[in-house]
């Protein structure tokens, strides 16, 4: 399938998997790049050296393009910034922050640079900075978040750019990636998805709970400090926004979730840790390979195209 991102990152399906902290890591992006999507590492908090090791070990399980998703706010960003230069990455993408300081040396590297966006505005700017393509992210998506819904910022986004747009937040089929395209969209980025994949290193126990979740199972936390973040519904997110309700400081706020995306990921705590989804959890009912995956996704486009004609 051909589209102007299948055809700027060099992949044969126009789905990109998110870059999920702790999830995304070699063994998921490799499995997603295998499939013919784009599969990314995500450095969230990670040690620029970690991320170096993390792009070794993907390029020894494939030859196919393969990027690094960088959290700007990151304290160590300007050395993952740079590890992506000297490793030969093909693709960045961005999130939490402006790219613009780095972005001369990545397209001298030939790097294409692919920033996370949550309004028009910083659409246009980041197209004025020189990337690629954005990614049109909306409120449904899981983990931080902005205040647009997908429906409404997509294209809003796809008239405010004349580079390519990406579209994420709440799709999980076919029916959600063709209204990503019909929209402008082209391409999508998914990770609730993806954690549940064969491939994802997510513990066993996330896994089901986002098998389990019903569609009102996800809510919002740090809403009143401006860093909402989407997550299913645990004693954690019960705890977080009594206190938040309360008037807790941002610092108190944080010392809860310390440390909790890790525990829910690696130690499967799904009583205290983060389980951050999107509120298309309730549409995945079955763990599969990445692979099956993007083939049912694109199978359940096609059908819906001979409906449409």
């Amino acid at each position: 399938m051909k589209t102007k991102i299948t055809e700027l990152l060099g992949i044969t399906y126009p789905v990109i998997q998110g870059g999920m902290a702790w999830v995304a890591e070699y063994h998921l992006a490799s499995a997603v790049s295998e499939a013919g999507g784009l599969g990314l590492i995500g450095a969230g908090g990670a040690p620029a050296e970690f991320v170096r090791e993390q792009i070794r070990k993907a390029k020894e399980v494939t030859k196919k393009p393969c990027g690094v998703n960088i959290m700007l706010m990151n304290p160590e960003a300007e050395g993952i910034a740079r590890v992506v230069v000297e490793e030969g990455v093909q693709v960045v993408t961005t999130g939490a922050g402006n790219p613009g300081k780095y972005m001369a040396m990545w397209k001298e590297a030939g790097i294409k640079v692919i920033p996370v966006v949550a309004s028009a505005a910083m659409a246009k700017l980041m197209e004025r900075a020189g990337a690629d393509a954005v990614v049109a992210e909306g409120m449904e998506s899981g983990g931080h978040i902005g205040q647009l819904t997908t429906m409404a910022l997509l294209p809003q986004v796809v008239d405010a750019v004349a580079i390519p747009v990406i579209a994420a937040g709440g799709i999980a089929d076919g029916r959600g990636f063709a209204a990503a395209r019909m929209l402008g969209a082209e391409a999508v980025q998914m990770g609730t998805r993806f954690v549940v994949a064969r491939e994802s290193i997510a513990h066993d126990n996330y896994k089901k709970k986002i098998i389990a979740a019903r569609d009102i199972d996800s809510e919002v936390t740090g809403m009143s400090h401006g860093h909402p973040v989407r997550q299913l519904r645990n004693q954690m997110t019960r705890e977080y926004l009594k206190l938040e309700k309360g008037g807790a400081s941002f610092e108190e706020l944080e010392q809860l979730t310390l440390g909790a995306l890790r525990k829910a990921v690696v130690d499967g705590d799904t009583v205290n840790g983060t389980l951050m989804a999107g509120q298309i959890a309730g549409m995945i009912h079955k763990e599969q390979t990445c692979s099956e995956i993007i083939r049912e996704i694109m199978a359940e486009y096609e059908e819906l195209l001979k409906t449409i004609k």
